[in-house]
């Protein structure tokens, strides 16, 4: 619920302050519902891109446990107001970087779910999934499934 309502507050100021940008990036609803049931129960999470933050912090908001650490080369100037509507307590447990996902956090230990939204094509998405991750989700055995155009590994 409390999830609905930012997503619902941030679309009432994205139409305000005419930010085209993050109406037409945000997750959709299913979309985000699926996100939100892969990181169920999952503490720290990475995301690579962050766009105006709104997955981020329902990311944030769904799990008051959790962490994100959220990484993208652009700094969007009307993330701070979105974050606004979430209140402090959500913003300290968000992490942003500004950089490349492929600069990314390194090791991806103790990370899940590892949640890449940033480029949309090839090339740079190979580059932000670091060198053996895959080879890596294969030997853990970790399971793949496509659901509402987003494709989520999950370890367990």
């Amino acid at each position: 619920m409390a999830v609905a309502r930012f997503v619902v507050r941030a679309r009432s100021l994205a139409r305000r302050d005419g930010d085209v940008f993050s109406l037409d990036s945000a997750l959709r609803p299913a979309k985000l519902e699926v996100l939100l049931e892969a990181a169920t129960g999952r503490r720290a999470v990475v995301e690579l891109g962050t766009g105006t933050a709104w997955a981020t912090i329902a990311l944030a908001i769904a799990d008051p446990e959790r962490t994100i650490e959220s990484w993208d080369p652009v700094v969007r100037e009307q993330r701070e107001r979105y974050l606004a509507l979430a209140g402090p307590d959500v913003r300290r447990r968000i992490s942003f970087v500004e950089g490349l996902g492929e600069d990314g956090p390194g090791a991806v230990a103790g990370v899940d779910p590892l949640f890449i939204d940033s480029s949309h094509e090839r090339e740079p998405t190979l580059a932000e999934v670091y060198p053996g991750v895959a080879e890596a989700v294969d030997e853990l055995g970790a399971v793949g499934q496509a659901s509402a155009s987003l494709y989520l590994w999950r370890t367990g």
